[in-house]
C-alpha cells in the first residue's frame, strides 16, 4: 500500500478503511478487448509493402500491420488504360437471360393411361 493512499484514507476518516485497497487488474484479458492507445510503438513489426507495379518487399514498420499497399499513379497512364482501369473497378452488370419455354404438352395424348 502506498503512502499517498494511506494518507488519503486518514484524511477521509470513516469513509475509507486503510486495510482494504482495491487495485485495478490489468492483464491479458483487458488487452484483448481494447485497443492499445500508443502514438509511438517500442518495436518494429514485419510488414509486406506492395508497390504500384505489384512487386512486394518485406520491411519493418513502426505499427503492427500485415500489408501496406502503395497508391497507383494514374497520371502516367494513357487515356485508354485509364478508361480500362476505371471500368474494371465498376461493379459488373448481371445479364438476365429469359428462356421461352414452348409448351407442347397435350394431356389428351395420355388420356388412355387414366381411363379404366
Amino acid at each position: 500500500m502506498s503512502l499517498s493512499s494511506v494518507l488519503g484514507c486518514l484524511r477521509t476518516v470513516g469513509r475509507c478503511n486503510p486495510l482494504i485497497v482495491q487495485t485495478r487488474q490489468l492483464n491479458a484479458n483487458r488487452t484483448a478487448v481494447t485497443k492499445i492507445g500508443r502514438k509511438v510503438y517500442a518495436r518494429t513489426y514485419p510488414t509486406v509493402l506492395v508497390q504500384e507495379d505489384g512487386s512486394t518487399y518485406s520491411i519493418k514498420y513502426k505499427e503492427p500491420r500485415r500489408i501496406i499497399k502503395l497508391p497507383f499513379d494514374t497520371s502516367s497512364l494513357s487515356e485508354a488504360e485509364k478508361i480500362k482501369r476505371i471500368e474494371s473497378r465498376r461493379p459488373k452488370k448481371k445479364i438476365v437471360i429469359e428462356d421461352e419455354i414452348d409448351d407442347t404438352f397435350d394431356a389428351s395424348s395420355y388420356a388412355h393411361l387414366w381411363k379404366k
